[in-house]
């Protein structure tokens, strides 16, 4: 496989390979709304007991993709806005049914057929994505391919190897069973290095399986993305969906299939420069994010983000939990007073794509992040270090310039639907132009007329329908 661009990323603040579990909080706050879902549909009330596993509410909008108790307890629906709280929480051990007799329609879906109703119903659905969209596939659906992953490289968000740490077993059964939800389709494992002993341990594993390649990656930012693995393994959007799925969705699918218990409990990371002793911690959905900011550094003013350093979203004071599709926490120290020159960014403690500072004398050495970073927006100077990081071959320099110009449909054209919102662009840009922002927001508007136009289209079609139709019948009434 042959990448384009990626830049090799080094910042301080990184979690080591240790995962702790901190003592179960007294209360949970379980968010209505993640990356993906809008779980609008409750299925619970004030006041009602529920156990662990328990469907606590559903997005009608995405297969009815369950949210799930990660504990036993009380509901409060109007103690936080945009919550479920659960009180006086408990384990307790789940025990799974087969809801409305679904063993008795095998033949018409097939054994796979039931092996996706369990994991929509076990929760362990919501860890697939579509390669190429991002989105919730079909359940049911027949996918192109598989990958999966074990590498991510994003900087804070949970390592992949830290997932299956003494699970091997649990993770090659879970290939297994995705394995047995397929036809002939091919599954690529996606690994840094195909010559390691884990690898020779997942080979050993795998032995025998035709069905299953291993794919090695540099590790080099984004390479692990799954639009850019799926165009490099020479898979195409527009058919069907393409799965992907990371390690933490192979040990859910083992859980859901070979215990037939949800994965109610998940390994994130917390990390940052801001972070007193980064690490990995085992938690529930609900997690109190008040018990995370207790980990942060008390001298500095900080920012909590949800998700990598690069394509995650701020976590504002009204979010009192962690959602169902947190893969990590980032803590940035936050800025309150201008930096003496900090257009410039100078000094030996700071990196640059140019290698234009004193640094570049150095060595390779871990970087302090901080919100301060960005730096001053100017205007683009056209270095074309965006171009040589894109991983998706764009030129984002000339993007920028169409949309500065209005020229919505040139950016469409120069092929702005290509990009992958990895923010590479926006990190080594020396203008400090948040390109990524920019081209979610073009791709959203292009969208947005995309969706008009077609809504324009059915209208006219409706009123020529109708008027066809009244003629005829106005036709028939002559006779």
């Amino acid at each position: 496989m042959k990448f384009r661009g990626g830049y090799d990323i080094f910042l301080s603040g990184r979690p080591d390979g240790i995962t702790e579990i901190p003592p179960e909080p007294p209360m949970l706050y379980i968010p209505l709304r993640s990356g993906r879902f809008e779980f609008s549909e409750l299925c619970v009330n004030e006041g009602e007991p529920v156990r662990g596993g328990d469907v606590l509410a559903k997005d009608p909008e995405n297969f009815s993709v369950p949210l799930l108790a990660p504990r036993a307890g009380v509901v409060r629906l109007k103690k936080a806005h945009r919550h479920i709280v659960l009180e006086d929480i408990s384990k307790t051990d789940f025990a799974y049914s087969e809801q409305g007799g679904r063993t008795h329609i095998a033949d018409r879906i097939g054994e796979a057929g039931i092996k996706r109703y369990k994991l929509l119903e076990l929760g362990a659905w919501q860890f697939f994505s579509d390669a190429c969209t991002g989105s919730l596939p079909d359940p049911m659906g027949t996918p192109q391919a598989v990958i999966v992953s074990t590498v991510s490289l994003e900087p804070f968000v949970s390592r992949g190897d830290v997932q299956f740490r003494e699970r091997l077993l649990d993770f090659s059964r879970g290939l297994e069973h995705l394995q047995s939800l397929l036809e002939y389709q091919p599954m690529y494992l996606v690994m840094p290095d195909i010559n390691s002993e884990f690898a020779e341990e997942v080979r050993r594993h795998i032995r025998g399986w035709a069905w299953a390649k291993l794919i090695e990656i540099p590790m080099k930012y984004p390479f692990d993305n799954p639009a850019i693995l799926a165009g490099n393994l020479g898979l195409r959007a527009g058919g069907d969906s393409i799965w992907f799925v990371r390690t933490d969705g192979v040990l859910a699918v083992d859980c859901a299939l070979t215990l037939s218990k949800p994965c109610l409990d998940r390994i994130i990371s917390i990390g940052g420069p801001a972070v007193e002793s980064p690490v990995h911690i085992k938690v529930m959905t609900g997690y109190p994010v008040e018990a995370i900011r207790s980990r942060c550094t008390s001298d500095v003013s900080y920012r909590i983000i949800n998700g990598g350093v690069f394509t995650g979203e701020t976590v504002d004071s009204e979010t009192l939990g962690l959602d169902s599709e947190c893969t990590g926490i980032t803590v940035l120290a936050e800025h309150t007073e201008r930096e003496f020159l900090g257009f410039m960014h100078p000094g030996p403690d700071r990196s640059s794509y140019a290698g234009c500072f004193l640094s570049s004398l150095r060595a390779k050495f871990s970087e302090a992040f901080s919100t301060a970073m960005r730096g001053e927006p100017r205007p683009c100077v056209s270095c074309n270090f965006c171009e040589e990081v894109c991983p998706a071959g764009i030129m984002p320099y000339l993007l920028h310039k169409y949309l500065y110009g209005g020229l919505i449909e040139q950016v469409e054209q120069a092929g702005v639907d290509l990009c992958v919102e990895c923010g590479l662009c926006s990190f080594v840009c020396p203008s400090k132009l948040d390109l990524r922002r920019e081209f979610i927001e073009a791709k959203a508007l292009i969208a947005k007329e995309k969706e008009e136009i077609r809504r324009e289209q059915l209208e006219k079609e409706r009123h020529r329908l109708a008027e066809e139709a009244r003629r005829k019948a106005a036709k028939e009434a002559e006779y």
